[in-house]
């Protein structure tokens, strides 16, 4: 009998160009928000970034505020993405919280624009992303994961302390936020290249070192 060979289904042209329409606006308002705040960032300079029509960008996100906020929920998707947390469950309990801690630290590096556009919506209060229905619950599944490893690892023996996930991931994070954050302040303090990649391969180590440490801890 022969079989009759079916083409893959391929999304319509129409859909692919505004998917693409989309992230070129989403990556051009990045930039803009990031170098400028919220509100210094301009809808303008946006769509002259990227190259389309401002009421295209209109159709797309409604508003400035709307656009803002598909830039943030963008950026906290690549920073959960980055994280690949699902797939440290099966890991030694060390070794996974290890990673969990490589791959938050490293994505601040790889994304500076996170660190800019968390610091401008931490001084709006979170105004703008307390409107989505999605973020909050992307961190369901981390808390889950930091709650296996922690689990697991206090049966094998090897953490000892009782901790809330949510307090050690702020404490994870925070190791890292904070460097970077302040990179530039405190290498100029204490006259040192901050970002120099040696630098930032210690800062690794001593975020993994002080984290599993306190959790060895008696």
């Amino acid at each position: 009998m022969t079989k009759v060979k079916t083409a893959a289904k391929k999304a319509p042209p129409a859909k692919r160009d505004a998917e693409r329409s989309q992230a070129k606006i989403l990556q051009a308002a990045t930039d803009e928000f990031s170098a400028h705040g919220y509100d210094g960032a301009r809808v303008e300079r946006i769509a002259q970034r990227c190259g389309v029509n401002k009421n295209l960008l209109y159709h797309y996100f409604d508003s400035k505020e709307g656009l803002y906020l598909a830039v943030m929920e963008r950026l906290y998707e690549g920073m959960r993405a980055s994280q690949h947390d699902l797939s440290l469950q099966g890991l030694d309990p060390v070794e996974g919280m290890r990673r969990l801690i490589h791959h938050t630290f490293q994505h601040f590096i790889d994304e500076p624009a996170v660190i800019s556009l968390m610091n401008t919506e931490n001084l709006l209060r979170a105004k703008h992303i307390k409107r989505s229905q999605r973020i909050r619950s992307l961190y369901n599944p981390l808390i889950d994961t930091i709650g296996e490893l922690l689990r697991r690892g206090r049966a094998e023996g090897v953490f000892t302390r009782d901790v809330d996930p949510v307090d050690l991931y702020i404490s994870i994070s925070a190791l890292g936020y904070f460097y970077l954050a302040n990179r530039h302040t405190l290498g100029f303090i204490f006259g040192l290249d901050l970002a120099a990649p040696e630098r930032l391969a210690r800062r690794h180590e001593h975020i993994a070192d002080l984290i599993l440490g306190y959790l060895r801890a008696a």
